[in-house]
């Protein structure tokens, strides 16, 4: 009798364990598609060690290796077209900054401060370099998804305040020199440009305009009114939150402004954020072509299948013609003082200075490239 118990008891537990197995497997099957429904390429987008970086397939792209039997200049034309678009933009970029180190006697050593807005995505190889109000949002959302390993599939689910948190993203001033240095060397660098008034109608749009911006209200408006709206009233003063568009180009162009204090990243030129003529950008993309340029890096990041960047919402965009209006009450000396002061950003992205009116802001947006 007791044996046969106990081969009853053994037989009980064998169960136990096969049931257990069985219903743990069960919850892991369930648990690995859910994850997969959420992210079906989180394994893809965070994991590439072993594949060709960015880089590579920038300077050296496998989508236009020959075929057998058809010459290189018959491979792809579209990417083969592309290549040599973002070729000639990083030619004028070198040029002018070869230039202009001629010409000044100046040579500045970037300190980590300096790198602040290059945001570093170990698992694919790449550095952006972000400059608001040039789809620094959707571009941030990306590198979240990027170097998320997993933890975000759509760009467009993550919250435009959580994608401007500092500790989301891991920017270059973050390392140590000898891996900065490791990181400009071998990472392929980007960063996208917008024509320079168009940025600012739009960065005043944004930040002088809505509402809810009270913090810029706060801190500029008070200041741009009291310095430069005769007679304001001490509501005005107060609140800072009238600043009217000719009084924002003043207060840009007054040397004392930049003298209190550096300019505030929404308004700051391209050139002290990125600083293109000390880092070698190895694609600089335009707002005027944002989602062909998006794409095509992602292309290269080798995640372009299955990541888009986002469409951009074209209903609250800030166009030409409405830069056009912005600019129609600045005086002609307001422009060219404005003009001289984005002149470096805009001259070296191939616009060469010449004269300014107002009859000449809508051609001025489709210049090749701009760096602010």
């Amino acid at each position: 009798m007791k044996p046969a118990v106990l081969e009853v008891m053994r037989m009980n537990r064998v169960c136990r364990m096969v049931l257990v197995t069985s219903v743990g497997s069960f919850i892991l099957v369930i648990f690995y598609f859910q994850i997969m429904r959420r992210n079906p390429f989180g394994m893809d987008i965070c994991c590439r060690k072993g594949s060709r970086s960015p880089l590579q397939e920038l300077y050296n792209p496998t989508q236009l290796a020959p075929r057998a039997g058809r010459q290189q200049s018959e491979q792809d034309p579209k990417l083969s077209n592309t290549a040599i678009l973002h070729q000639i933009r990083r030619d004028q970029v070198t040029d002018t900054c070869r230039a202009n180190s001629v010409s000044s006697r100046k040579r500045r050593v970037l300190t980590p401060n300096d790198l602040k807005h290059l945001v570093v995505d170990e698992d694919h190889e790449m550095i952006y370099c972000y400059v608001p109000k040039v789809a620094c949002t959707n571009w941030k959302r990306v590198m979240m998804v990027l170097t998320g390993r997993g933890k975000y599939s759509d760009p467009m689910e993550i919250p435009a305040n959580e994608a401007h948190v500092s500790s989301n993203l891991k920017t270059l001033n973050q390392y140590s020199i000898p891996e900065i240095n490791h990181r400009l060397k071998n990472y392929m660098k980007f960063l996208f440009v917008r024509e320079p008034f168009e940025r600012l109608v739009s960065a005043y749009r944004n930040k002088f305009t809505q509402k809810y911006n009270t913090s810029f209200h706060k801190r500029y408006g008070t200041k741009i009114v009291r310095r430069q709206r005769k007679n304001a009233t001490q509501e005005a003063l107060q609140k800072g939150d009238d600043v009217k568009f000719e009084e924002f180009v003043a207060y840009l162009i007054d040397p004392h402004t930049q003298r209190e204090e550096p300019f505030n990243e929404h308004w700051q030129t391209v050139y002290s954020l990125c600083h293109p003529c000390h880092i070698h950008y190895d694609l600089i993309g335009k707002y005027e072509t944002l989602e062909e340029d998006s794409n095509y890096i992602l292309q290269l990041a080798g995640v372009g299948n299955y990541l888009k960047f986002p469409t951009y919402a074209k209903s609250t965009r800030t166009t030409d013609e409405m830069t056009t209006e912005f600019f129609q009450n600045i005086s002609s000396l307001h422009q060219m003082q404005l003009f001289h002061f984005s002149s470096r950003d805009r001259i070296t992205c191939g616009q060469k200075e010449s004269g300014f009116g107002l009859s000449s802001i809508s051609s001025l947006l489709w210049v090749i490239i701009f760096f602010n």
